[in-house]
């Protein structure tokens, strides 16, 4: 709640718009809170009285954005939101490039990838291409990502400029309830860094290995990673190697970083 006003404070500056504020605070709640929550609980969580709310959620969902379970009543985030942001910013042109390659790159290698991209302090991923086959894990679109615990955390921080780098990890490690291991962290950004991808065991998940490789701009700047949570299943039955399914990514990696403008180095 504290981080909320605190948010509040920070946006109203010089100028005051109570009714978009509050329509931010509860998108940033409801965002917290994907099960949804009634009127009256986004009330109490704000501290705010409920006809204070009602309206300005009544609003939302007449625009698009919030919809209501017609069973429990409770207010959710619509996709209105990924859809206006992925027409509003170059994550559309990403997701747009990226999408046909990663549905090869799943049909190549029997497993699942997904696109993550920086989002304040933490990743975001905003699309995915499940495995064609019929067992398979996948994040969905959407899920926030430890940039510090993370393969593709590992991938956005090695391939960031370390300036900005730095800034990002101090944010990241200002959400976190355990210290970052600096030196065990510097140490992982520079085989990443070296090897030109991340692999590491997923972990969150047994049975999982992540393999991350960076995608990058026109200009050199690094615009996401794409990884490939590789699910070894127990009788070997998966259609390629760990070693095969990291050089198709790396291979799909490059052609979208290509079609996105970027040029590769003369001798890669």
């Amino acid at each position: 709640m504290a981080k909320q006003e605190g948010d509040a404070a920070q946006r109203k500056g010089n100028y005051n718009a109570p009714a978009l504020d509050k329509a931010f605070l509860i998108i940033e709640l409801l965002a917290n809170n994907p099960q949804g929550l009634l009127a009256s609980e986004m009330a109490t969580a704000l501290q705010r009285s409920l006809g204070e709310l009602f309206r300005i959620v009544v609003v939302m969902e007449e625009a698009g954005y919030l919809q209501k379970s017609k069973v429990t009543d409770r207010y959710t985030v619509t996709y209105k939101f990924l859809d206006v942001a992925y027409r509003a910013t170059p994550a559309r042109k990403l997701v747009v490039t990226a999408q046909p390659e990663m549905q090869m790159l799943a049909a190549a290698i029997g497993q699942s990838c997904h696109l993550v991209v920086v989002q304040r302090a933490e990743g975001l991923v905003i699309a995915r291409e499940e495995n064609p086959g019929v067992r398979g894990f996948a994040l969905r679109v959407g899920a926030s990502i430890d940039l510090v615990r993370s393969c593709s955390g590992s991938v956005i921080l090695a391939f960031t400029p370390e300036d900005a780098a730095e800034r990002l990890l101090a944010r990241a490690s200002a959400l976190r309830k355990e210290p970052v291991g600096q030196a065990a962290l510097a140490k992982t950004l520079r085989q990443v860094r070296a090897q030109g991808h991340g692999l590491r065991e997923s972990p969150v998940t047994r049975g999982v290995t992540d393999i991350s490789c960076p995608i990058f701009g026109f200009d050199g700047e690094l615009l996401a990673a794409l990884t490939v949570p590789f699910l070894e299943l127990l009788d070997g039955s998966q259609l390629v190697s760990i070693e095969d399914a990291c050089a198709e990514l790396k291979q799909t990696g490059q052609r979208i970083s290509v079609a996105l403008g970027w040029q590769p180095p003369r001798d890669a």
